[in-house]
């Protein structure tokens, strides 16, 4: 008998749909756009599954456009709620595209949304937890908790770049000849929020309103090339506040900054009531890069630009400091779950993306299914795991504690020397929150040492000394400062 097929996620919501030429641009490549309003579709019906009540986006996180999807071709799409916390809970978008004549399938883009559980009134509702149930979601479930810290610190990463960038002297030094006035790609449009634009909850579709941000970023990037724009990426979607059917939505966009190849648009969305009169309500905010490509399909040089002064270049140095981070995030984020990065450079711009890998790699890699014990001796434990060109090892040891207790223990790094003969300093680089972090750690582990060399060429064979007796001291220093803890704890 056929073994039987792996239950499926109760929150997964699938989506096929067929491209034709009412969702095109002009080159018959479907809408951003409109692409943008079924990943959000998708995705609200997957929260809302979870949550059992109505949902509505809070955020998109940057999403990367791999390729372009053609007229006749079918776009798939899957969603699924990878972990809830209180009110809010993330969902994992994949999109892909189908071709019905040759039966190709290439992936388009991967997101993460987050979305709040609404109860009556706009009261928010506490949700259930979710208990993840393969390997992959389980991994999803414990790196989602990574991203979102990743979101809540963004902005502050985003103002500590650019505070330690030295003065803008790119400003003064770019020969500004040939420079197109900033100013001269600034777009401003209105839309009138009607029923159809409304989502089931009378409050406007979220998707609708990333789609008319989509539009006006690429008019302003159009006026600034001369031609037709390839939107490559969004960074991050955030949703201030609602509007309502009735509601007239100002769009607005303008080029903030122009590099060799791409150029970033900034756009925003408010609302005003129907007499235009009182202060407009800030409902959405985006940064769009876009390119130009020949007909070979290759970047085009573009021009420079010249910021208006004051704001304008306030939004020029800030574009630089946002594609920084972006590059540093695409290559550490956005790597496969089986590519992990084995070394990327530490700087201030990618401190917080930094953290996230290491803990991703990590949760990923011991999750893998295919551990095999190598050697045991006394109390530990050395399991390996080989994959393509790689060997991993895993140590592990039992101790009659608490896992909490444990962790209290092991993540003071400033006691971790009493243990660890290989651990050379901390330095406290960001402090999140009281209970989140980032640590700059020396350490021989990851470098070609004598100590650590003696790791590799013994325990390739079985189990060293060295780490025995690493684990052993480790034991001794949880065992010996278990009981001071559990009075600390006490008298707190």
């Amino acid at each position: 008998m056929a073994s039987p097929l792996p239950a499926r996620n109760p929150t997964e919501v699938q989506m096929s749909q067929l491209v034709l030429p009412c969702h095109t641009n002009h080159r018959n490549e479907l809408s951003t756009g409109q692409l943008l309003k079924w990943i959000d579709t998708a995705a609200c019906l997957s929260a809302e599954r979870h949550a059992g009540c109505p949902c509505v986006t809070a955020s998109m996180d940057d999403i990367y456009f791999e390729h372009t999807i053609s007229v006749g071709q079918v776009v798939n799409i899957k969603a699924k709620v990878n972990r809830a916390f209180n009110s809010s809970m993330e969902v994992g978008i994949q999109v892909s595209y189908e071709d019905l004549c040759s039966g190709k399938h290439c992936s388009i883009c991967k997101a993460y949304a987050t979305f709040v559980a609404q109860g009556p009134s706009g009261s928010k509702v506490r949700l259930k937890p979710l208990t993840p149930q393969t390997e992959e979601e389980k991994i999803e479930y414990s790196i989602a908790a990574e991203r979102r810290r990743m979101r809540l610190v963004h902005k502050d990463t985003l103002k500590d770049l650019i505070t330690r960038s030295p003065p803008d002297t790119e400003l003064e030094t770019r020969d500004g000849s040939g420079a197109v006035p900033a100013e001269k790609t600034r777009v401003e449009s209105v839309e009138l929020v009607l029923p159809p634009h409304a989502n089931h909850q009378g409050n406007t579709f979220g998707g609708q309103i990333m789609a008319w941000m989509e539009n006006v970023a690429t008019i302003a990037a159009s006026r600034l090339c001369h031609a037709h724009p390839t939107l490559r990426a969004i960074e991050m979607f955030h949703f201030r506040g609602p509007s309502q059917v009735g509601d007239r939505l100002v769009l607005k966009a303008i080029v903030n900054n122009s590099f060799k190849n791409s150029m970033e648009v900034g756009v925003s969305a408010e609302a005003y009531g129907p007499e235009m009169s009182v202060s407009p309500r800030h409902i959405n905010s985006a940064f769009m890069t876009f390119e130009v490509l020949d007909q070979e399909g290759r970047p085009r040089m573009l021009p420079m630009v010249a910021p208006e002064p004051g704001d304008g270049e306030r939004r020029y140095r800030e574009a630089s400091a946002r594609k920084k981070i972006r590059l540093d995030r695409k290559y550490v984020v956005s790597c496969k779950q089986t590519e992990v990065p084995l070394s990327v450079p530490w700087d201030q711009s990618n401190k917080v993306y930094l953290s996230y890998n290491n803990v991703s790699a990590l949760k990923t890699l011991v999750a893998k299914a295919n551990w095999a014990l190598a050697r045991e001796k006394e109390k530990v434990r050395m399991y390996t795991l080989e994959e393509d060109k790689f060997l991993s090892f895993r140590i592990e040891m039992s101790v009659c504690i608490t896992a909490s207790q444990a962790f209290s223990l092991l993540s003071n790094l400033w006691r971790r020397h009493e243990w660890d003969s290989h651990y050379v300093s901390a330095e406290l680089v960001q402090k999140v929150d009281d209970d989140d972090m980032i640590y700059h750690v020396v350490a021989y582990y990851n470098q070609a040492m004598p100590g650590y060399l003696n790791y590799v060429t013994t325990n390739v064979a079985g189990l060293s000394s060295d780490i025995c007796a690493t684990f052993e001291a480790c034991e001794k220093f949880l065992l010996k400062n278990k009981e001071d803890l559990i009075s600390r704890l006490q008298d707190f």
